[in-house]
């Protein structure tokens, strides 16, 4: 059971509970940057973004709602246009994420997703959304639907987030709002509040070893592989 010669030895670490339970952990609030994805003037995925904003103060949360308008498709900018410059500093700044869009033809909307393209998987050597956590939720103009929860889902895993279990999708949502534009009690709202409840539980679980949860086997075997190379070559133009 131990012959593994398959096994880079050298890139096995302990798994130990010193390094999954720091001793000093961070006593900041926990910092979540919000996304949603309607430009409408009455969007009910902002006006449910907001009410997750709200709740996620109560709960002692730093909040920033990000406003998507002005973001330009992408590729049509360079990365230093100033609302995805916007967009990719705020997403430093986190330590989580909610991410709410409309159901338009059974999917995310486009500028959902733009949004999310223009988040890079890497950048200046640091993976930004990298064992952040994340929220997904979703409004429906009809019956209730799970088809851009679901997609967010493979987005954030994608990303490398560490996407919550519960989530929130809003069936008519255009009657769970009132005329200001605040979501009336009921159940959909209730749910809200326990997805919120959750990311703040599992931010501030895992924001002190993000960087130690998703930390893989793979690419310790890579690294030392490229770090060999490097070597090798340098000592064979010495020689």
């Amino acid at each position: 059971m131990n012959d593994m010669p398959q096994l880079n030895d050298d890139s096995v670490l302990p798994i130990t509970v010193e390094t999954l339970f720091p001793k000093t952990p961070s006593t900041h609030a926990p910092r979540i940057l919000i996304l949603y994805g309607s430009l409408r003037e009455r969007s009910y995925a902002r006006l449910s973004a907001e009410e997750a904003a709200r709740i996620l103060t109560r709960f002692g949360a730093e909040v920033r709602v990000f406003d998507p308008r002005g973001l330009p498709q992408v590729d049509t900018e360079e990365p230093d246009h100033p609302k995805v410059a916007e967009l990719r500093e705020l997403v430093t700044w986190s330590e989580g994420m909610v991410w709410s869009s409309p159901e338009r033809h059974g999917a995310m909307t486009g500028l959902m997703k733009s949004q999310i393209d223009w988040i890079p998987l890497s950048m200046g050597g640091v993976r930004p959304t990298q064992g952040k956590t994340l929220a997904v939720m979703q409004v429906c103009g009809g019956s209730q639907s799970f088809n851009t929860v679901n997609q967010l889902r493979i987005l954030g895993r994608w990303m490398r987030l560490l996407t919550i279990p519960n989530q929130s999708s809003i069936a008519r949502a255009w009657d769970e709002f009132d005329d200001a534009g605040r979501m009336k009690p009921s159940p959909f709202y209730n749910r809200i509040v326990d997805v919120m409840e959750e990311l703040v539980k599992f931010t501030l679980l895992t924001r002190d070893i993000r960087d130690h949860l998703v930390d893989r086997y793979s690419e310790r075997v890579e690294s030392r592989a490229e770090l060999s190379k490097r070597v090798n070559q340098a000592q064979a133009v010495g020689s």
